[in-house]
């Protein structure tokens, strides 16, 4: 569903997909990041495997998703082992699977395996009651591989195409979005930007490109940018 083009700070918040995947990041960190993540009442956390079922316990009965990530982050493992890790993760409480496709195979023409790669996941997905979440790595594809890339993402069932893990050459930009939204209009598929998002005015961007999930470690600050701006509106 796409968002409206004039975002309040809660609805913005609602879209947002606080992260934090770098590999340094400590328990403290953790906590940090899911105490945030209620106070500002962020859709999900987006954590490394390790840290799901704690996220899991930190955020209790509150709304926010604890969300995951898979092959991550340069997609290169075996189908089987993804799906593994997606199962494991759904177990210990992750509700989104954010998985990074095979980059080499889709680059290589390889779309049967492609194919087999996602649809592992979604499998898993499914039998947990998750949302799968595909990385294509957009700084890596010609247009040509990205368009190639959403419609195996929507052939394997899955929920969403995703733009970047973050860890690449480059991470979201409006015109990718904008190509991806393209690619998967009337499919049913979200478009989740990722990768550089940092200030309100990036995020807006994405949204105007037509992203329906953000995820970025700068939340806080984009959301205090988003208030700030709207109480110069109001007076």
């Amino acid at each position: 569903m796409a968002l409206p083009m004039s975002l309040s700070a809660r609805q913005l918040a609602q879209a947002i997909d606080h992260t934090l995947l770098k590999p340094e990041a400590t328990p403290a960190d953790i906590e940090r990041l899911c105490a945030e993540a209620r106070r500002h009442r962020f859709w999900s956390v987006c954590v490394n495997p390790s840290y799901v079922a704690l996220c899991r316990r930190l955020l209790g009965r509150s709304s926010v998703r604890v969300c995951t990530v898979v092959g991550f982050p340069l997609g290169a493992l075996p189908p089987a082992a993804k799906a593994w890790e997606a199962a494991r993760a759904i177990r210990d409480g992750a509700r989104e699977i954010d998985m990074v496709v095979n980059l080499g195979a889709l680059k290589g023409g390889d779309e049967a395996l492609v194919l087999r790669d996602i649809r592992a996941v979604v499998r898993a997905c499914r039998a947990g009651r998750a949302l799968c979440k595909v990385i294509i790595e957009t700084a890596l594809l010609t247009d040509a591989e990205k368009i190639r890339a959403c419609g195996l993402c929507v052939k394997a069932g899955a929920g969403y195409v995703k733009s970047s893990t973050g860890f690449s050459t480059g991470g979201a930009t409006a015109a990718d979005i904008a190509l991806m939204s393209r690619a998967v209009a009337g499919r049913g598929l979200g478009v989740k930007a990722s990768g550089g998002i940092r200030t309100y005015d990036d995020a807006v961007a994405m949204i105007e490109a037509g992203a329906t999930r953000l995820g970025t470690s700068a939340s806080v600050r984009i959301l205090e940018e988003a208030r700030a701006r709207a109480a110069l509106r109001t007076r």
